[in-house]
């Protein structure tokens, strides 16, 4: 598997820690999307650190200011273009730097826009150049000339990139990037590029580096995790295979034998690639968390096909039966779109019809947002906005009332919860998550944070459950 050199990148990294050495410079960023943007955007303040800057939330202090975009949905590029207008009066007073990068950089359109209506911009950089963003900013530093660096490609992988984590208990970490899948609502695949798989001893060595450093749970994340490898076997790519791992469901298996990590979690995975070996190592794998993403997206066979998902409502109900059967203890989760083009009241009951069945954990609801350069955005049958909302909030009252029987449920049970920190809400309680990645608030000593540890739940509130601690032994 390709991968790019970033020797240039540690040298200019390098250069510009120089120039800015003894001068107290701050960054703030800005990260909007999916959890690989917040993965990237860690790197970035990995390197940002590594060049003399010191992150700050106080836009009115920041030398330079990162913005590292989404375009999935459109109030992504509403939220973007706000920000910028504020940010402009702290250019013309102090001269910040201001780069904008991520996967809507992707977008000719957007790109165009920012030169006509925001031209005090000084760097454009888009997902496959990560690693020329110190090169990008060593540039404009020497000679305040805008840079755009976007490549209209799928990209390589980059390896070894510095990364400063936003925790010291949880990691993500990426084991692929790009989509093959092209759903027609979708623009990833456009911005993304094709699928490519990071190299097995690249992902193993992370996470057995991050476990020596302290981390209990890892996320593996990809646009389609459970087809990792699966391009490169199709391709005859050639990758090393390492402790075993040549599949997601054997990369599963190694990760759960590595020493310290105790929680292990994936996103996104799909229906249709979703093999009996995955389900097996979720199964047999004790560290592997037995809350799964289950994308359904919509409940009709038929919008199913428009969006060219590749499944039906009976498959993925008859997916969703044989993993209840060979998992025990499962919950899942799942993204709908509602209001895709064409959808009618039949369709939009098929939708309630599977969460009525499945009864998840936790639903992503959204309402369906048109993105330019998808086939979806040329269909003629656009859903009105006022239907939209109105199956979006039938929607919602539904799901709030199974969650509201789930969490009954929960009460007098006891649950091993990973204790993540201090409420931000209350100071005096601290919160964690079940295996099921329940919230959970609880007393307690900064001693128990980043443990894993068992609490009888004793309340349930619509979004968090209240736990005491439990011991073991005396079953108080």
């Amino acid at each position: 598997m390709a991968k790019i050199d970033i020797q240039n990148c540690l040298e200019d990294i390098e250069k510009v820690a120089k120039i800015n050495e003894g001068k107290n410079l701050k960054y703030s960023i800005f990260t909007m999307g999916c959890q690989l943007n917040e993965n990237d955007s860690e790197k970035m303040c990995g390197m940002m650190e590594k060049m003399n800057y010191t992150k700050t939330d106080d836009l009115q202090e920041a030398d330079l200011i990162v913005f590292n975009t989404c375009c999935v949905r459109e109030n992504a590029e509403d939220k973007l273009f706000g920000k910028l207008g504020e940010v402009k009066k702290y250019k013309e007073k102090c001269g910040a730097i201001i780069a904008i990068g991520g996967c809507m950089m992707q977008e000719k359109h957007i790109v165009e826009k920012l030169k006509q209506s925001y031209p005090f911009f000084d760097i454009v950089f888009g997902p496959h150049t990560l690693e020329q963003f110190p090169t990008d900013l060593y540039k404009i530093i020497c000679n305040r000339k805008r840079i755009e660096d976007i490549l209209d490609i799928d990209g390589n992988i980059i390896e070894g990139l510095p990364i400063k984590r936003d925790s010291n208990i949880k990691a993500s970490v990426a084991i692929m990037n790009g989509c093959n899948n092209f759903c027609s609502y979708c623009i990833v695949p456009y911005v993304r590029g094709r699928e490519r798989s990071r190299e097995p001893r690249d992902i193993i060595e992370e996470i057995k580096e991050l476990a020596n450093q302290g981390y209990k749970e890892i996320m593996l994340l990809g646009q389609n995790v459970n087809s990792y490898l699966r391009v490169e076997k199709e391709k005859n790519i050639p990758f090393e295979e390492y402790e075993g791992v040549n599949s997601f469901a054997t990369l599963l298996r190694a990760v759960n034998k590595i020493e310290g990590i105790e929680r292990i979690r994936f996103i996104s995975p799909h229906p249709k690639d979703f093999t009996d070996d995955v389900i097996d190592a979720i199964s047999e794998c004790d560290k592997v968390c037995k809350l799964v993403h289950l994308p359904l997206q919509s409940g009709s066979t038929e919008i199913l096909k428009v969006m060219n998902r590749k499944y039906t409502k009976e498959q993925y109900l008859n997916l969703v039966e044989k993993m209840k059967n060979k998992i025990p203890n499962l919950t899942l989760s799942t993204d709908i779109i509602v209001g895709f083009p064409g959808e009618t009241e039949e369709d939009f009951l098929d939708t309630l019809d599977v969460v009525e069945k499945v009864k998840f954990e936790q639903v992503y609801m959204f309402i369906y947002s048109r993105r330019v350069g998808t086939p979806a955005d040329k269909m003629e049958n656009q859903v009105p906005e006022e239907i939209k909302h109105k199956r979006f909030d039938r929607l919602k009252k539904l799901v709030e009332k199974q969650i509201e029987i789930r969490n009954k449920e929960y009460v007098g049970t006891v649950q091993n919860i990973l204790i993540e920190g201090r409420s931000k809400t209350n100071e005096n309680v601290l919160t964690g998550r079940t295996d099921s990645n329940k919230v959970v608030v609880l007393e307690g000593n900064d001693d128990l944070i980043g443990k894993v540890l068992p609490a009888k739940i004793v309340s349930e509130h619509m979004w968090f459950l209240r736990g005491e601690m439990w011991d073991v032994r005396s079953g108080l």
